[in-house]
């Protein structure tokens, strides 16, 4: 590309440079991110606005992609790496203006298994569809998990695995919930490779998804559902 031909972000309106932004968040274009949302919020956006309609709308066109098997898990790594660059920006004015988000999820490897690929994954996609993201990282026992539930009060824990051995260990951790009587509290995804829909309702999971993307619709799905269920009650 030829210096006339270089895109000067500063230099597109608020919608070009929007659209440029989803554009950049395709192509894992973390610098690009980071400068244009900069620049919005330096026109006056609000971090809310900048979030739901640079970010998130652009991590939607990825999520799509990558559910149709357009894209592929290098490339959203790489659109989710761009992303986090604008998130980091954000996150501590979003925490300032008390921002609503879609909801928060725990989410974490389970006792045994060191596997955390597409568990970051999810991680990062849900950050990008708005929910707060609480990663505990790999080998979690039940242990962790309820620390985690106690501290953050999630509307959604997931829980991933990828070797057939540590599967089993999703049911401890749901049957402790239902002992403790705060199974009903929350959502539960899981997820991993060798899982699939029959063991997911054999262990009392909510819903068992095949993919990060399928991750994040199912979990606007329920969030959507509980935020209706309120607004009914």
């Amino acid at each position: 590309m030829s210096e006339e031909e270089e895109i000067i972000l500063a230099e597109l309106n608020d919608e070009e440079l929007v659209l440029q932004m989803h554009d950049d968040l395709y192509d894992g274009m973390k610098e690009e991110i980071e400068e244009a949302v900069n620049i919005l919020l330096a026109r006056k956006w609000t971090p809310y606005d900048v979030l739901t309609k640079a970010l998130v709308a652009g991590m939607t066109i990825v999520g799509i992609d990558f559910r149709d098997g357009i894209l592929f898990v290098p490339e959203v790594l790489l659109a989710a790496n761009a992303m986090k660059g604008g998130m980091t920006i954000l996150r501590p004015l979003l925490a300032k203006t008390g921002a609503p988000k879609q909801g928060t999820i725990v989410i974490g490897t389970v006792k045994g298994d060191i596997h955390d690929i597409g568990k970051n994954l999810v991680g990062m996609m849900m950050e990008g569809a708005g929910f707060e993201v609480y990663d505990l990282g790999i080998n979690n026992d039940v242990e962790e998990y309820l620390a985690a539930i106690e501290e953050h009060k999630p509307d959604i824990l997931g829980m991933s695995a990828l070797l057939t051995t540590t599967m089993p260990y999703m049911k401890v951790v749901i049957d402790t919930l239902i002992a403790k009587e705060i199974r009903d509290d929350m959502i539960v995804l899981v997820g991993g490779a060798p899982l699939n829909e029959e063991f997911g309702k054999a262990i009392g999971a909510d819903s068992y998804c095949r993919d990060a993307a399928v991750a994040v619709e199912t979990a606007k799905e329920y969030m959507a559902r509980k935020h209706n269920q309120f607004a009914y009650a």
